[in-house]
C-alpha cells in the first residue's frame, strides 16, 4: 500500500532538469513538494517528497490522484505544457496564486502577434492558418526569407527557414506534423540583434529585468550562447516598457515572463515570441550569477502567497553568460564519456558546469531545449571577461558520443566508431 500524499505540499507541475532548482529551493525552506510529470524517469523526481506520474496537461487526472491531499500552492517552472493546468488547479484549490487565464493566449504565436499589435508595438509580416493551402498562399505574398513553424510549437520542432515560394508546401507540411492544432504560421525573418528579456513583476511593474543576447551556434557541441546584454539605458528602458505593456495585456500582474525579440537594423525592437513563465535553459542561474537575485525563490513565495520582493533585490552588478551543450550528432547516440570537465571547472570565471547526461544515456540531436546535455555558466566584471571564460572552458570540455545510427556529418575517432566533436573555441 502506497504512502498517503503529504498535506499542504507545493504541487510542482514538471520534473525536468530545469525544475531541479525549484525542488532544491523548496527543500531548503522545509516546504514539502509533490512532483507531477508523465515520465517515469523524470530527473527531478528524486528531489520531491512525493511524485505523480501523470501528464502535466491533465488537470483532472492530477486532481483525482491528489485525492484528499490539499496543496498549499501550485507552481510551474520552465514548461509551457503545464500552464493551463497551473490555472485550472489554482482555481480548483483556491491557491494563493492563480495563473492568469489571459496569459495562455501567448502560447498561440498568431494570437501573440495580435496582442503585440493591440499594444501599439511595431510588428512584422506574418500569416497563419490550419489550412495548408491557405497559409502557403498567404505566405507567398510576404517578404522572403520566412520562418515557417507550428503556431503552438516550442523549441525548434517543425521550424524551417524558407527562401522561395516553391519551398513553402514542404515547410508547411513539416510544421503541421509538429502542431497539436495542425495550424501553421509563416513569419518574415527579421534581421538584427537577437535578444531576450526576462521580467519578474509585482503589481504590474518589473522588479527584476534582465536583457540578454542570444546566439545559435551551428556545428560542434555548443548549441547556444546566452549572455547579459549591454544596451544604452534609454534603449533598455524602451524594451522594458514594451515588455511590461505586453505583460499587462496578458494579465500578468505578478510573477515571471520572458520574451524573444529582435533589435532590427532600423533600431526598432520587434517582439517575436512570448514565454509567459520562468525562463528555461537554467537562465535563473544566470540571473543569480549576474545580480545575486533568486527568481526561483521569488516564484515559490508567489505561489504560496508570501512576499517575494526580498528575493529580487540585487546584491551585485556583474555580467554573466551560459553556453548550452548538445549532442554533436544529427542522429541519436549514446554518451560514452565527458572529457575535460575537471579542467573546465578550473577556468577562472567559470562558476558552474552542469551535466544533464551521464555515460550510457541516450542523447538526441538538439532540436529542442529538452535535448541539451550540459551547460557552462560564467560571470565576470565585463562581457569580454565572460566570453573569454566560456571560450576557454568550451575548448576543454566535450562529450564523446557513439552513434546509434550512422551520421554522415560526424567526426570519427580512429577505429572506435566514437564521435568526439572538435573544440568549440573559435566557432560562431
Amino acid at each position: 500500500m502506497s504512502e498517503p500524499l503529504p498535506q499542504d505540499a507545493l504541487i510542482v507541475l514538471g520534473a525536468s532538469e530545469e525544475h531541479i532548482p525549484l525542488y532544491q529551493q523548496a527543500r531548503r525552506r522545509g516546504i514539502r513538494t509533490i512532483a507531477v510529470d508523465m515520465r517515469a524517469d523524470a530527473p527531478a523526481f528524486p528531489f520531491a517528497d512525493a511524485a505523480l506520474q501523470i501528464s502535466t496537461r491533465d488537470a483532472d487526472a492530477i486532481a483525482d490522484a491528489l485525492g484528499d491531499a490539499h496543496p498549499a500552492g501550485v507552481v510551474v517552472g520552465a514548461s509551457d505544457a503545464a500552464l493551463a493546468s497551473w490555472h485550472a488547479l489554482g482555481l480548483r484549490y483556491a491557491a494563493p496564486y492563480v495563473y492568469p487565464k489571459k496569459a495562455l493566449a501567448a502560447l498561440d504565436k498568431a494570437a501573440f502577434h495580435e496582442i503585440v499589435a493591440s499594444c501599439g508595438i511595431v510588428g512584422y509580416g506574418w500569416a497563419a492558418s490550419a489550412d495548408p493551402d491557405e497559409v502557403a498562399a498567404k505566405a507567398a505574398r510576404l517578404c522572403f526569407p520566412l520562418i515557417v513553424k507550428p503556431v503552438d510549437g516550442c523549441g525548434s520542432n517543425g521550424v524551417t527557414r524558407v527562401t522561395r515560394p516553391d519551398a513553402l508546401p514542404a515547410a508547411v507540411h513539416h510544421a503541421r506534423a509538429h502542431s497539436a492544432s495542425r495550424a501553421v504560421i509563416a513569419e518574415e525573418f527579421v534581421q538584427g540583434r537577437q535578444l531576450t528579456i526576462d521580467l519578474f513583476l509585482r503589481s504590474g511593474k518589473s522588479v527584476m529585468t534582465c536583457v540578454k543576447d542570444q546566439q545559435l551556434v551551428d556545428g560542434g557541441f555548443v548549441v547556444r550562447r546566452i549572455s547579459t546584454a549591454q544596451l544604452p539605458s534609454a534603449e533598455h528602458g524602451h524594451v522594458e516598457a514594451r515588455a511590461e505593456r505586453l505583460c499587462s495585456a496578458l494579465g500578468i500582474v505578478d510573477g515571471p515572463a520572458n520574451f524573444d525579440l529582435v533589435l532590427g537594423l532600423d533600431g526598432q525592437a520587434r517582439f517575436i515570441e512570448s514565454n509567459p513563465r520562468l525562463s528555461g535553459d537554467s537562465i535563473p542561474r544566470l540571473h543569480t550569477a549576474a545580480y545575486g537575485v533568486n527568481v526561483v525563490g521569488a516564484l515559490i513565495a508567489l505561489a504560496l502567497g508570501e512576499p517575494f520582493d526580498d528575493y529580487l533585490v540585487p546584491t551585485r552588478h556583474a555580467h554573466a553568460g551560459v553556453e548550452l551543450i548538445g549532442s554533436p550528432l544529427d542522429t541519436d547516440g549514446e554518451l560514452v564519456a565527458w572529457e575535460g570537465v575537471t579542467e573546465a571547472r578550473r577556468v577562472p570565471g567559470i562558476i558552474d558546469v552542469e551535466l544533464y547526461a551521464k555515460p550510457g544515456d541516450l542523447v538526441r540531436p538538439h532540436v529542442q531545449s529538452g535535448h541539451k546535455i550540459g551547460m557552462l555558466t560564467a560571470a565576470g566584471p565585463s562581457v569580454a571577461d565572460v566570453s573569454s571564460a566560456l571560450e576557454a572552458a568550451s575548448a576543454l570540455i566535450r562529450p564523446a558520443v557513439r552513434p546509434i545510427a550512422s551520421a554522415s556529418t560526424a567526426v570519427h575517432t580512429q577505429g572506435a566508431g566514437l564521435m568526439v566533436p572538435p573544440a568549440a573555441k573559435g566557432k560562431s
